[in-house]
């Protein structure tokens, strides 16, 4: 490493930090999403309707995963080894993990709303519809950029890559604005009126079954601020943000796929079940919601 040059803006100590935490997360996510899988493929009384829609979040997370891990050698190496095509390959993959995570949570919003509050149960037939079209976008709008609409290029500490903000033009700009109504700012409206279906009718049986506040903020948390600097470089220029402050808003993002584990698998009441019984062999109650009052 001594060798090579560093990313303006960044020092030895920057580099390894973040190449650390891009490996350790891209490791971490990958093995605790596996496990959801795993669960999903190896118990069959969990493999429902409901849970599917889990373990393709699982799934698409694990591309996550592998896309920071990528990213994490590359630090380490202190330049992207691949070429430039391997840069946009690398930036597509990314953005396909991205666009159907969220859409997968926000799919995930709505079943549960129906598990509580309408007691309809999701079949197969739905869920298989419901996948299908969501791997479809996700694919169809991270393409994209293939197809001159964005453009896949370097972070700013140039061991990943993403889609290049920096090219504050009309064809980036209608791009971003695009992926943030249909990926962000409608995931949103449905997280926001399903739990808060499921909040109030928590209230009204007196069981609180999880914090319906959390996914909502985990997304925001993990995707927010790198959203919120993608739409500061339409209007103004960069140079004003740091590049170490532009570098680590992606290294939180790829770190959802750990807190997207936790929240919708190991925490998630009908399916941790699965998960214990996987890893060691016992079985507990499945759990029924509460009916209204």
């Amino acid at each position: 490493m001594a060798t090579d040059t560093l990313p303006e803006g960044f020092t030895d100590m920057d580099v390894y930090l973040f190449g650390s935490l891009l490996l350790i997360g891209g490791v971490l996510g990958f093995i605790l999403n596996s496990v959801t899988v795993a669960t999903f493929v190896c118990v069959p009384e969990h493999r429902n309707p409901s849970n599917f829609l889990v373990v393709n979040l699982a799934f698409a997370d694990m591309i996550l995963s592998v896309n920071g891990f990528l990213a994490g050698y590359a630090s380490y190496l202190r330049h992207w080894p691949f070429g430039q095509q391997g840069c946009v390959y690398h930036g597509y993959q990314g953005m396909i993990s991205v666009l159907a995570s969220v859409s997968f949570m926000a799919a995930i919003a709505w079943d549960r709303y129906h598990q509580y509050c309408t007691r309809q149960k999701l079949f197969w037939t739905t869920t298989v519809v419901i996948t299908s079209f969501i791997w479809v976008m996700a694919v169809f709008w991270a393409s994209m950029p293939l197809m001159g609409w964005g453009v896949y290029d370097f972070e700013s500490m140039r061991t990943c890559c993403t889609l290049d903000y920096t090219r504050a033009d009309w064809n980036y700009t209608s791009y971003m604005f695009t992926l943030v109504m249909i990926y962000l700012t409608f995931p949103t409206y449905i997280f926001t009126t399903c739990y808060d279906a499921i909040n109030r009718q928590f209230r009204r049986v007196h069981h609180q079954r999880f914090n319906t506040s959390l996914p909502l903020f985990v997304l925001w948390v993990c995707w927010g601020p790198y959203t919120l600097v993608c739409l500061y470089a339409c209007f103004f220029d960069l140079k004003y943000i740091p590049p170490r402050v532009r570098m680590i808003l992606p290294v939180m993002g790829k770190m959802s796929p750990i807190c997207n584990v936790v929240l919708y698998s190991y925490g998630n009441e009908f399916f941790q079940g699965g998960v214990w019984y996987y890893l060691t062999g016992q079985r507990v109650a499945e759990p029924t919601p509460n009916k209204s009052n």
